[in-house]
């Protein structure tokens, strides 16, 4: 008997229909155990998000500093492989799965374990993925592939629409735009991932970087690289200036962090199309560059 344990946090319920999706092909195998564990906060995150407890949640998701999580109810140890299913708050792992990555318990868990992530987010995820590839390195975890599933609605629309869905719980606030959220039919396509794993997991076939290959799991918008490294820098400073400003006062705290959002508003508003002609006009000579961050940026999976 194979044994599979799926972690997975979701806020929405969006990323609990891809991780179901995913695991229906391993639940339906007679060789296989699926172990299904839905972690869950100490202090609930509600959804829709309140509009300040949203913006203030950025610092510590940023700095990997999560509140804490109910300890999950896992059954085992000794499973055969892990996946990690998370979505991206802030160009970083959810933290619910983060906080459940730095429990001592989780390196016992998956100490020299094959480790599947599934991201499942607007589009930026690459900074997350790299922080998680860093956690699960301290774990002691080997990554053996990543699969990624994004909004249906292009950036520039999803700039607003993920967040009117995040604020209000209603896909659809805008009915001159797409709806949030990521397909229908790409949520359920997670089960052809779950049943390529099913399938490497009956045939004894080594767990490696080979299992997901070749299946389109993966695929980098190099026109996002130079936005995701811009945010993820500005993400960076901003939070640690805000906790920063907490330790000394809250509403100091709040104070600044009204600022940074409308700082934020403007950054994407004006800073961000001008630099989107900018990228274009010196694709010619990034083209080589731009390869290289995108090769790296689709392993171990691949396009």
């Amino acid at each position: 008997m194979k044994k599979v344990l799926l972690v997975y946090y979701s806020q929405t319920g969006q990323l609990g229909r891809l991780a179901q999706s995913f695991a229906e092909p391993l639940r339906q195998s007679a060789g296989i155990r699926l172990d299904c564990v839905n972690l869950r906060p100490q202090r609930p995150y509600p959804f829709p998000w309140p509009f300040w407890r949203f913006f203030n949640t950025f610092p510590e998701t940023v700095h990997l500093q999560p509140e804490p999580i109910e300890a999950p109810d896992i059954p085992g140890e000794d499973y055969d492989v892990v996946v990690v299913a998370y979505t991206v708050w802030f160009l970083s792992p959810a933290q619910p799965v983060t906080a459940f990555l730095q429990r001592a318990e989780t390196k016992k868990l998956l100490d020299g374990k094959p480790v599947a992530t599934l991201i499942g987010c607007r589009n930026m995820w690459l900074t997350a993925q790299e922080k998680m590839k860093t956690l699960l390195a301290q774990n002691g975890a080997k990554l053996i592939g990543n699969i990624v599933k994004i909004d249906a609605c292009n950036s520039a629309a999803s700039f607003i629409t993920t967040p009117a869905w995040l604020l209000t719980g209603n896909k659809q606030y805008f009915r001159a735009l797409p709806a949030a959220g990521i397909a229908p039919e790409e949520l359920a396509d997670g089960a052809r991932f779950g049943a390529k794993l099913r399938d490497a997991l009956v045939s004894g076939r080594a767990l490696d970087e080979t299992v997901f290959q070749n299946m389109g799991a993966a695929r980098v918008n190099e026109k996002l690289i130079f936005s995701e490294k811009a945010a993820g820098r500005s993400f960076y400073l901003w939070g640690k200036l805000l906790m920063a400003a907490g330790r000394v006062s809250p509403l100091l705290r709040r104070a600044l962090l009204a600022f940074y959002i409308v700082f934020l508003i403007t950054l994407i508003l004006t800073v961000i199309p001008v630099s989107a002609v900018v990228k274009q006009l010196l694709k010619p000579w990034l083209r080589g560059w731009l390869g290289r961050q995108k090769r790296y940026y689709n392993l171990p999976s691949g396009e």
